[in-house]
This record gives structure tokens, sequence and C-alpha cells, in this order.
């Protein structure tokens, strides 16, 4: 049987207890070589804070990567290759229909396993297709994660990420896949699974820390993927993440705005247009330390998100978590396509403690964001200097 992770807050770390009644499955033994070559990685959780959701409209974006909320992912070598399921989020086995039932409403129907073999798959075949020789040995896979679901903070992509790097040391193949293109691996990998996103999202957790990211199409066709910059994380004020217990999923945002952008609705290709200025104007907002202006381009973009999805779409638990914020005066959007806000007060820590209030009376919950710095390395950092 499983025991249930217990936590005081979604930024602090949950352990996963396994307790069996009628098997006991201790951990095969390891020999010191086998220890060595082991690998673990760790993917942020993402704050899309400007532009989104225009990076998958050739826009602009400005994400960052959140240090409390992770997925961690282990590989270890291993006679045969083995994918093992988490104890609680691909969970088959239930103690009653009622148990399973609720397990569904809260969680969906998937777990972790499909991402590790997706993004196992594609990783595989870009270095078949790129002459990237792959040593034949084998692996097993586990993972955790302590990122709400469904709560617009890339949970999925973060799982994908940290396999992606466990599978670039292991393969010792981290020097021959750009930078660059990770990002798009982990989309491919997500589209096998018929997820619905954009680029921005796993540029953030492929960086970590701040980042501004131009997705034009010029870029796109010529490259094959977005310019990406790196940005000091201190540029960025205090701000506020804001979700509720029970998040609405954000996967039924996109609604039908694809396909009145791809019928040429002159309406959703001018708004996406602003949305992606939004991002640039952000981007100088930020290196000036303009906050008034953030905030007001915050407010902005949601509204212009609301405007062309609509309150159906975006659900009317959401959309008050944006209302409570803006009620004391704090700006207020989106940290993805819905399920938590990150807010920013800009009249400091006085309006801070109002927005903790007034959130707290309406049943959500609000915590200061601690912005995770850059994941990459300094050899890695220094090859993205060479190409700008």
């Amino acid at each position: 049987m499983y025991s249930v992770p217990q936590s005081s807050s979604r930024f602090g770390e949950r352990r996963v207890v396994i307790r069996s009644t009628n098997l006991d499955l201790p951990s095969p033994p390891e020999s010191a070589a086998t220890a060595a070559m082991e690998v673990e990685h760790k993917a942020y959780a993402r704050v899309g804070l400007l532009g989104n959701p225009s990076d998958v409209y050739g826009g602009r974006a400005v994400s960052f990567a959140v240090a409390g909320l992770w997925a961690t992912v282990r590989l270890r070598p291993s006679d045969e290759l083995l994918v093992q399921p988490h104890p609680r989020h691909d969970l088959v086995a239930f103690p009653s229909l009622t148990a399973l039932v609720e397990r569904l409403d809260g969680g969906g129907y998937y777990g972790g396993v499909r991402l590790l073999l997706a993004i196992c798959k594609v990783f595989h075949n870009h270095c078949k297709r790129n002459d990237i020789a792959l040593e034949d040995k084998n692996f097993t896979l586990s993972y955790d994660t302590n990122i709400p679901r469904q709560a617009g903070l890339s949970g999925s992509s973060a799982i994908v990420c940290a396999t992606l790097s466990c599978l670039l040391d292991f393969y010792n193949v981290r020097d021959k896949i750009r930078v660059e293109v990770r990002p798009n691996l982990i989309l491919d990998a997500e589209k096998e699974l018929g997820i619905v996103a954009g680029l921005q999202d796993r540029v953030a957790q492929v960086y970590g820390g701040l980042v501004y990211m131009d997705f034009s199409q010029e870029h796109m066709d010529k490259l094959g993927y977005g310019m990406y910059t790196p940005l000091d994380i201190n540029l960025l004020p205090p701000l506020y993440l804001i979700y509720a217990e029970n998040p609405s999923d954000s996967g039924k945002v996109h609604s039908s705005v694809r396909q009145r952008w791809l019928d040429g609705d002159e309406f959703i290709i001018s708004s996406m247009k602003e949305v992606a200025q939004q991002a640039y104007d952000g981007h100088n907002a930020l290196l000036q330390k303009n906050y008034t202006d953030l905030a007001r381009l915050m407010n902005r973009n949601f509204d212009l998100r609301r405007q062309m999805f609509g309150d159906d779409a975006l659900g009317a638990l959401n959309i008050k978590m944006v209302e409570v914020a803006r009620s004391v005066g704090a700006a207020s959007k989106f940290t993805g396509s819905g399920g938590a806000v990150v807010a920013l007060c800009p009249d400091g820590d006085v309006q801070a403690e109002l927005l903790k209030k007034a959130c707290q009376e309406a049943g959500f919950v609000v915590e200061l964001i601690e912005v995770a710095p850059s994941v990459l390395t300094k050899e890695e950092l220094a090859s993205l200097s060479d190409r700008h």
C-alpha cells in the first residue's frame, strides 16, 4: 500500500514513503562503479512573466524558473532498460472504485511514465538522424516531483527536461546536442503524447534562471529555434505565486484561438502581436528596473488573454485569483495557461501584506517566489555567448 506524501508547503520538498504489507522489495545491491555512473538531474517549474501565449504564434516571452518546485529524475545503469512507475503519480492499484475515481478527478489519467518513454524515443531518434553515436548500454529511470498538477507551472515538461539531462550525461553527448536545440526535443516528446504547448516553458527549464525569448518566424525558419537570452535574476522585483488547492486543467485554455489565428482572424493576430510586444517592452523594463511599467505590462498581458480566450475557457476560479490580487492594486497574470497566478506589488511591502490577507480570505495560497539560478554549465553558457 502507498502512503500519500505530506508537505506543509508546495515550496518544501516532498518525500514519498512506500509501505508494502505483503511484499519486500529491497533495492538491488550496487557496486561502487555503478553508483559512480548514476545520474540525477532536477528541472524547475516555470513562471511565464510576460508574452505568453505568443510563443506559440511566433512571438516573444520572458520567463523564469521557480526554485522551490521541481521534478527530479534519476538514471542508473542496469542490465535491462527499465522505466519505473512512480508510487503515487502512476498508481494502478486502489482500495476501492471510489478511490480510483477520486484519484482521476484530482490528477487526471496520466502519470509520468509516458513522459519518460516519449523523451527516450525522441532522444534516440534525434541522435540517429544526426549521426550521434550512443554506447550500447541500458539503464533504469525513476522520477519524483513536487510541482502541482494542472497548475500551469509546466510540471510535465519539467519531468521530460530532467530526463533529457540524464540521458545527455549517461551517454556523454552533452556537447553534441546544442543547448538551443534541447527545448525542441522536449516539445517533440510532448507532441508525441498529444500535449499542446509552445517552446517557452521548455526554454525556461533547459536554461533555468530568467530568460528573454524571441520566437520570430525569421529565427525559427533560419535556425529551427528562437533567440534565447539569459538575464540576471536580480533584475526581478519580489514576485508572488498565487494558486488554488484544486486548480483547473491548464490544457483547456487554448480553446479555438489557434484555429482563429490560422484562419487569419484580425483580432487574434493583432492581439498576439501586442502580447509579444509586451515581452519586448518588459525585457527593457527589467533592464531598467522600471517595475511600474512591468506591472502595467503584466496586467495588459492578462487582459488581452482574457479577451482572446473568453471567460469560459479561462475558468471562474482562475479569473478570481487575478481579480483578488488586483483588488489590492497588485499586478497579476497567469503563470501559464491557468491554475496559478504571478503577482507584483509595485507599492512595496505594505501592499504585499494586503495581497497576502486578500488571498487568504479568498481561500488561495500565496507564496513569495524564489527564482532558481541558471542550470547551465560554464561551458554551455560560454557556447551561448560565442553564438550571440
